[in-house]
Parts: C-alpha cells; sequence; structure tokens
C-alpha cells in the first residue's frame, strides 16, 4: 500500500469508530470534535509509516498537529454542556427512520472524504517530500502563521464573548469579529493556502490546490457560513451586523454604527 490508499483505509477505520461513538452518546457533532484530530493521526501515521524525516515533511506535520489539536481541544471546550450542535439535531429531526445509515454516509463517511483531500498538501510532501526547503516554505509558513493565528484569535474572542452572561442571546461584533463575521472561517481558509505553497514543490504538487479550493467553496457555499448564518435569520442584530459587515474576508465595517 502507498501513502494514499493507507491514509483512505485509515480514515475509514477511524470515522466509522467515531460514528459508533456517536451512536452512544446521541450526539453526531462529536465529529466536529472528531474532525482535527483526525489530520493530526492521518498526518502522523502516514510520517511514521512512510517519511524519511526530510525537514518539510517535519514542517508540515507539526503544523497540521499544531493546528488539528488547537481546534479539536477548542471545540471540545465549547461543547461542554451545550450538547448536540443544532445543525445535526435538525438532520436528526428531519431523517427519522433513516437516521443511522444517512448519518454514517452523510455525515461521518463524506467528513472522512474530506478530510483526506484537504489532508493533500501532508500526503504529498510525505510521499516525496522534494529538494530542500526553499522560498516557497518560507512564504507558505509565514501564510500559515497569520491564518492559523487568526483563527485561534477569533475563536477565543468568541469563546470569551460567549462566557459572559450578559452577552447571553447577543452577537459578537468586536475584536475580529468587527471586521469579518467568521473570522475563525478566514483563518481557516488562509492557512490552508500557506500548507499548499510548501506543498507546491514537491512532485505533483500542484494536485495540493485542491486542498484550499474545497475548504474555500466547503465554507462559503455549503457546511461553513451558510449552515450557521440560516440560524440567525429573521434575528434584527444580526440583519443590521450582516448588512455592514463582510462575510469572511476583512474589511472596514460600512456605516451603521457598531454594538460592543
Amino acid at each position: 500500500m502507498n501513502v494514499f490508499f493507507s491514509s483512505i483505509v485509515l480514515l475509514l477505520v477511524y470515522m466509522t469508530a467515531i460514528f459508533a461513538l456517536a451512536l452512544w452518546l446521541k450526539d453526531n457533532s462529536i465529529v466536529d470534535v472528531a474532525y482535527g484530530a483526525a489530520f493530526v493521526l492521518t498526518g502522523w501515521v502516514a510520517f511514521l509509516a512512510y517519511g524519511e524525516g526530510h525537514p518539510r515533511q517535519w514542517l508540515m506535520v507539526s503544523l497540521i498537529t499544531i493546528w488539528g489539536l488547537r481546534l479539536a481541544c477548542h471545540i471540545l471546550l465549547r461543547k461542554q454542556g451545550e450538547g448536540e450542535d443544532f445543525r445535526y439535531r435538525q438532520w436528526r429531526e428531519e431523517w427519522r427512520e433513516t437516521f443511522v445509515w444517512r448519518s454514517f454516509l452523510q455525515i461521518f463517511m463524506l467528513q472522512g472524504t474530506v478530510i483526506f483531500l484537504v489532508a493533500l498538501p501532508a500526503l504529498l510532501v510525505i510521499n516525496s517530500p522534494g529538494d530542500r526547503l526553499g522560498v516557497f516554505d518560507l512564504a507558505g509558513l509565514l501564510v500559515w502563521l497569520f491564518g492559523f493565528g487568526f483563527e485561534a484569535i477569533g475563536d477565543w474572542q468568541l469563546l470569551r464573548f460567549k462566557r459572559k452572561a450578559e452577552n447571553r442571546g447577543k452577537i459578537i461584533q468586536s475584536g475580529l469579529w468587527r471586521y469579518t463575521r467568521h473570522p475563525n472561517y478566514f483563518g481557516e481558509a488562509v492557512l490552508w493556502w500557506g500548507l499548499f505553497l510548501i506543498a507546491l514543490k514537491v512532485p505533483y504538487g500542484s494536485v495540493a490546490l485542491l486542498s484550499p479550493l474545497l475548504i474555500d467553496f466547503l465554507l462559503l457555499k455549503v457546511s461553513g457560513i451558510p449552515m450557521l448564518e440560516a440560524k440567525y435569520q429573521g434575528n434584527p442584530e444580526f440583519t443590521a451586523y450582516k448588512a455592514r459587515t463582510n462575510a469572511l474576508f476583512p474589511w472596514f465595517p460600512k456605516p451603521g454604527g457598531l454594538h460592543e
């Protein structure tokens, strides 16, 4: 087996195990915690089985580990006492008697497929690390650092905001959230472009372009912004916030005031 086929098998087993745990817990949203951890597991298993210890491989696996563990820990912390996320709860109610098999295919197996495709920069580097580190690796690292910082700060600001009782039912509009409605999503999108740059100079590195493009598409059109913002439709505060604040790319808010 090569690194790509081995990773597919690993993700199939891993996501099936998470599916079984979700059935037992009656909480499909644990897949969000498993998401970041899946990249860490896949990266390290691939590196230990097929890696050569090349600096580019170490760089890639290290960056994915830092990002994946932070994201998994953040979502786990955020989930404490919250129960199943509203998006998964809605599907549970809609799917009814088809819930089990649709959960397995449309949530867990689909998520595993997405993880494999998004992880292509790491898998390509582990498969064949190329020559010594160069300017693209430095540029990729800098882009990754910017994106990671933006995502982590945005998540921290939101978590701090929600922990204050006086903010219950309100929408955060301060800090990075003043300039974009989804700073965490923006940071996520950016950091995968950084990992793509690191992978660009290895054999078939251009294939890694699929990774950031897929992330951008999912965040903008599928499971990111559309699903999350559907929860706030009809909310006057959110309507005003949406009218003056960019969805993803940070920019100064349009005139209309700011609710701190």
